[in-house]
């Protein structure tokens, strides 16, 4: 057996405990440890009973689980909290909102016994359940596209000392966006192998609010330190999908000209910004509505976000450019640490 931690960041949502459950309930090769790092801001006092109701149904691997507080600050630096209590030669990141397969424990050894010398790290197989009998929403299609993500982090296994050699996570990630592909990055820029393995975990898709998909544009700011970091081309490196963000700052581009000329009295030439604003905002809604149940309330949403997440998108992008702008190549700032702790 190849000994192995579950390291799992948390914000002690709801499905936590289904997520803790489907862990106990795994076949196979159990954990020697589990750390929960719960990153709950401390003011004011979390609730504690969450937590230990989720707790309960770990079973007998309560006894090897331990709870770490964290700081607040995203998951990256929550999972550099958990690396830091694990011992074991494996440490598997495993995200609170997925329900890992019946089998995950015996596949997941046969993933890490199968890795090669120079295979730095295992990503299990995510599925995304969709609704039958109705075509799936916007949210649930962006929910979807986990399963394509490459090196998720959802459901990821790394060897502990490959990961503290690279100075774990970047911090500076604050999102559950990017900071996954970043670290596979410098892995494979070391030289190191990053293989699929065949372990199962499913994604549900979570409850969301009318305006989740206007707060996911908070994304492109990540993606411009992701170019800060590795350059311009790292949207092919990371087999990532570029979007939209070009025809979101030429809409919102010609929704601003349209209202500065209005005001200076240019009113042709505003007439003309307001027409091209209007048409990529309707391609934008129609691309995001067509596929989609097309009912009246999906409709009403898209249509209100559609006109919303172009300017947001765009801010959220050139804040992230100007924040980011001088943003040094990666430092092993917690080497000294990760050192500690291996010897």
């Amino acid at each position: 057996m190849t000994p192995y931690a579950v390291v799992i960041p948390t914000l002690v949502r709801e499905s936590l405990a289904d997520c803790l459950a489907a862990l106990a309930a795994a076949r196979g090769p159990r954990p020697e440890r589990i750390v929960l790092v719960d990153d709950r801001p401390a003011t004011p006092v979390p609730d504690p009973e969450p937590l230990e109701h989720a707790l309960n149904v770990l079973g007998d691997l309560r006894a090897r689980t331990t709870v770490l507080p964290g700081e607040a600050r995203g998951p990256a630096a929550a999972r550099n909290t958990g690396l830091r209590a694990v011992t074991e030669p494996w440490v598997v990141f495993v995200d609170d909102d997925v329900q890992v397969g019946p089998h995950w424990c015996a596949q997941l050894h046969e993933d890490l016994d199968e890795a090669t010398p120079d295979t730095a790290g295992v990503p299990g197989v995510v599925t995304v359940p969709l609704p039958g009998g109705r075509r799936p929403t916007d949210w649930e299609r962006g929910t979807a596209g986990l399963a394509r993500a490459r090196w998720i982090s959802a459901d990821m296994a790394y060897r502990t000392e490959v990961l503290r050699r690279a100075g774990g996570f970047d911090e500076r990630f604050p999102r559950a966006h990017r900071e996954d592909a970043d670290l596979a990055l410098r892995l494979l820029d070391a030289g190191w192998r990053i293989r699929r393995g065949c372990r199962t975990t499913l994604h549900p898709v979570r409850p969301a609010s009318r305006w989740a998909s206007v707060r996911k544009q908070r994304g492109h700011a990540d993606d411009a330190l992701m170019r800060r970091l590795h350059g311009p081309g790292w949207w092919e490196r990371a087999v990532a999908p570029r979007g939209r963000i070009r025809r979101h700052a030429a809409i919102t581009a010609a929704g601003a000209a349209a209202c500065a000329l209005a005001v200076t009295g240019h009113r042709g030439a505003a007439a003309a910004c307001a027409a091209g604003w209007a048409a990529g905002t309707a391609e934008f809604a129609r691309a995001r509505i067509a596929p989609g149940p097309r009912t009246p309330e999906e409709v009403a949403t898209v249509l209100a976000t559609s006109v919303v997440i172009p300017p947001a998108a765009t801010w959220h992008r050139l804040a992230g450019a100007w924040r980011h702008r001088h943003a040094p190549a990666w430092r092993h700032r917690h080497a000294p640490a990760w050192r500690e702790v291996a010897r």
